[in-house]
């Protein structure tokens, strides 16, 4: 007997997506119009109402069975991950060495203080912060309310959510709301309308496939299986499962973001050509482990405050960093870069 169904849609836009190698632009294009949809779908079964595994009547969301378009999406995330998860994609390009990293975590400890990793994490209440929770789903959720915007916008929707709900991870409050509810609510933090979809997916395909609001049991899991399940979730890249890992998890991984992306770029640490999801994958094969969270923080720090490593910074010849790698490069090479950077 054919199955009933109901089937209720709506659409929602990618916070990451992981297209083959392409231009910065293209991906932020892409990442702005690629589309997902959400299906909840009722169906009869033929097991017996008993079994607890088959239930007679179930209902299944999105994240289960994602539309086409979804799928080859999160296919193609995970394939390039498992491509990648072990080596670089550009096996023959020679840097960083383990040498230059080294070299770069110290000078960059020397001007901005060495950064090294907390013995206990605390939940700021007073900031998003980017995967700074002992909780997975409320590091995973602070991430993305930090992607593509300021530390100051991811704040200020940080704090709506806590005026709003009582608190930023009452999930039981934040679902019963609604998506739209909560596009409102963290409207001050940019692309409110994307993040409020993919936070409410999240919450509820981890509800549905745990029965609670929680992915503690990544705490437990190996980086290749934390990774490929935050990977699962419709909206989450390599860069956010990324942060999840080094800030929540603990674990040594290297999240690229734009600044990483761009000093990267300026250091000759990765290809020209390379994306920003192969420029992960590559320095996540090359840097060394013991340099993965101080060299992280301390790029991206650099590269917000930084005159010169900046986006759209202006060559002064006074950054140690940038002397210390790009010492004896054209200056005309180095002003392709910068416009590059501006185009970031």
């Amino acid at each position: 007997m054919k199955s009933p169904y109901i089937i209720s849609t709506m659409t929602a836009k990618t916070l990451e997506s992981l297209p083959p190698r392409r231009s910065l632009r293209n991906i932020k294009r892409q990442s702005l119009t690629e589309s997902i949809s959400t299906t909840t779908i009722k169906t009869e079964s033929k097991s017996s109402p008993s079994t607890k595994s088959e239930p007679s009547i179930k209902t299944i969301s999105i994240t289960q069975i994602p539309d086409k378009k979804a799928s080859i999406l999160q296919a193609r995330k995970l394939k390039s991950f498992a491509a990648y998860s072990q080596s670089s994609p550009f096996p023959s390009f020679p840097h960083p060495t383990p040498q230059e990293c080294s070299l770069a975590h110290r000078i960059l400890a020397s001007i901005h203080g060495e950064r090294r990793r907390p013995d206990k994490i605390i939940a700021p209440n007073s900031v998003a912060g980017c995967g700074d929770s002992p909780s997975v789903l409320d590091a995973l959720v602070r991430t993305i309310l930090s992607q593509n915007t300021s530390n100051k916008n991811s704040t200020r929707a940080k704090l709506s959510m806590d005026k709003t709900y009582g608190r930023s991870d009452n999930w039981d409050a934040i679902v019963q709301g609604g998506t739209d509810k909560l596009q409102q609510t963290i409207k001050s933090g940019g692309l409110s309308v994307v993040k409020s979809k993919v936070i409410m997916n999240i919450l509820r395909q981890t509800k549905d496939q745990y029965g609670t609001y929680s992915l503690n049991h990544l705490l437990n899991a190996s980086n290749d299986e934390a990774m490929r399940e935050l990977l699962s979730f419709q909206g989450v890249g390599p860069k956010t499962a990324s942060c999840v890992l080094l800030f929540c998890l603990q674990r040594d991984s290297f999240a690229v973001d734009t600044h990483v992306y761009r000093i990267s770029g300026l250091l000759g640490w990765r290809p020209g050509e390379a994306n920003r999801e192969e420029a992960q994958a590559h320095l996540e094969a090359t840097v060394p482990d013991e340099d993965k969270y101080g060299l992280h923080v301390l790029m991206v720090t650099h590269g917000r405050t930084c005159d010169e490593c900046k986006a759209g910074g202006k060559i002064a010849g006074k950054c140690a960093l940038r002397k210390a790698f790009v010492k004896g490069k054209k200056k005309a090479d180095d002003e392709d870069v910068m416009v590059k950077e501006e185009d970031l």
